[in-house]
């Protein structure tokens, strides 16, 4: 049985620029034959237990040659693997994925083309320069740059395409930019016609220098511009000063590190012009004995509260009630209180109102707020009692002075490993708890080799972590180098235990918010990113 290869184009490098249909085909790979100029979270969307085959080339240098490629391409199909074959920008765009495609049709091997955003479009874009406007130019050429131009035989007519195109782009021009500015020239281009080079269009090193067509390889110089970039030449250069946008966002330029699974809180950064590297170094699963948290739904009705800490909770134990033959009624007369709006928020989805959710979002906080409920209660049943006796309530007692969580009951269905911080403070007080495992957390089987490599380069901003077992679990992945790997870097934590891991390692935490949930990180660090922003100005 034959497989088939999938040519998917990955875009330019903002993960965002990765299609639909291109991630449909990546997640159902087993063999991934990938290029450099990718993205790397996009190899997070694989199917780990695919084959990966690296084919990529960095500064000239080829991992595999165009026929080996092609060769493994036609190799894992015929054994009936499904293969995809990943290359940045769009495939068929100066990206050989025509010759990659001749090559399976020869051997008889299906496959489909999937295109990709071409940073011959999406740098410009992200540069603020549209290719084509009414009022500058209605035509376009893509020309590769990496020609010798000056050998007699030219695969460019340099005459028709210096006078004859309103906006040209040139990919892969960086080395030659001299003598391809001095061919427009000699061929009728004004020598005052605006360019533009883009560095690494659409990522967070994007950097753009304009100048024309007389200075700009003198600025490109001056200013140490390497490839991979993207020129463009014409009058549409001008519009950049008006609607360049992505390098006005707060975060541009920043990338953070992510270190637990996709929280769509920080989405929010990616908003604000960050890029958001995620590399879990935690991973959520079912718990190996159910018995306790069977236990406790087997007898809820006879809980006053049920809490949740987390909407990963939320959603473990509501999947077990739910599978246990019992539904949403059985919670009937049971009060529910969340850490946090985003927990509320999950409780919420399955139509539930909730009760409580503490100001303070830590076990401190939970058990105050524990405390006034109950005092509020006991007031409020006394008050009943007294008026249906006819007593005065003016002779009530002062219950501030009597505080007590007495014949309060509790379930707190939580992860196997967390702090007892607030089920101690619960019978300290009097009260009734039964702490039950919903979920585990485990250290996921990854190898940080791609995240090492941005860490040496200095390409993270901000490493996050949102408990000690995140950042524990990040030191012993990336083993005896951790240490000097993260010195360099700022340092984003939730909580004071974690922060406490995180010194204990010799780090510094630059950045924790008052309150522990990744929506107060997620804007703390955001504020912290403006006053550094204003610091240096």
């Amino acid at each position: 049985m034959e497989g088939k290869v999938y040519i998917v184009g990955a875009g330019p490098g903002d993960i965002g620029l990765l299609t639909v249909k291109g991630l449909k085909f990546l997640r159902k790979a087993e063999v991934v034959v990938y290029d450099f100029h990718l993205n790397e979270q996009v190899l997070n969307y694989i199917n780990h237990d695919a084959e990966f085959i690296y084919a990529g080339k960095r500064g000239g240098r080829h991992t595999m040659e165009q026929d080996e490629i092609n060769r493994i391409l036609i190799e894992k199909a015929q054994q009936g693997k499904t293969v995809c074959r990943l290359k940045g920008g769009d495939p068929f765009v100066f990206g050989r994925g025509g010759e990659e495609a001749e090559a399976l049709a020869e051997a008889h091997i299906e496959f489909e083309v999937v295109p990709g955003v071409s940073s011959a479009v999406a740098a410009p874009a992200y540069a603020g320069i549209p290719l084509t406007h009414r009022l500058y130019s209605s035509s376009l050429a893509i020309v590769p740059g990496y020609e010798d131009v000056t050998k007699k035989e030219s695969s460019i007519d340099w005459a028709k395409l210096a006078t004859g195109v309103g906006t040209i782009v040139f990919l892969m021009t960086v080395k030659n930019i001299e003598d391809v500015c001095k061919r427009l020239v000699e061929n009728g281009r004004n020598p005052d016609t605006p360019v533009a080079v883009i560095r690494w269009g659409t990522r967070p090193e994007q950097k753009t220098i304009t100048g024309n067509l007389e200075n700009i390889a003198k600025t490109v110089k001056e200013e140490d511009i390497r490839p991979p970039a993207v020129m463009v030449v014409g009058d549409v250069v001008r519009l950049r000063k008006s609607l360049k946008w992505y390098e006005k966002k707060p975060l541009f330029g920043y990338r953070v590190l992510a270190t637990r699974e996709h929280a769509e809180s920080f989405e929010r950064l990616e908003d604000l012009g960050a890029e958001v590297i995620e590399f879990p170094t935690i991973r959520i699963v079912p718990p190996g004995d159910w018995t306790g948290l069977d236990a406790a739904i087997a007898k809820i009705e006879s809980y006053n509260w049920l809490v949740f800490t987390s909407s990963t909770g939320v959603r473990f134990f509501f999947n077990r009630l739910l599978g246990s033959d019992r539904d949403i009624r059985d919670l009937k007369g049971v009060k529910l209180c969340t850490v946090g709006v985003k927990t509320a928020e999950a409780v919420k989805k399955f139509g539930l109102k909730v009760d409580l959710v503490p100001e303070e979002f830590n076990a401190e906080g939970l058990v105050e707020a524990f405390l006034e409920e109950a005092e509020k209660m006991r007031g409020s049943e006394t008050k009943k009692e007294a008026e249906g006796s006819g007593i005065s309530t003016s002779k009530l007692p002062n219950f501030s002075t009597s505080r007590s969580l007495s014949g309060l009951k509790i379930l707190l269905p939580r992860a196997e490993v967390a702090r007892d911080v607030f089920p101690e403070k619960v019978r300290e007080n009097g009260g009734e708890i039964d702490v039950v495992t919903a979920y585990t957390a485990v250290k996921p089987e990854v190898h940080g080799k791609r995240l090492k490599r941005f860490l040496k380069e200095g390409k993270i901003s901000i490493a996050t972590f949102t408990s000690a077992a995140t950042f524990n679990n990040f030191m012993s992945i990336m083993g005896e180098d951790a240490y000097k790997l993260l010195k360099g870097v700022s340092i984003a934590v939730i909580g004071p235990v974690t922060a406490e891991a995180v010194k204990k390692a010799g780090l510094t935490v630059n950045i924790m918010p008052k309150q522990a949930t990744i929506d107060a990180m997620v804007n703390e660090i955001r504020d912290w990113i403006k006053k550094r922003s204003v610091h240096c100005e």
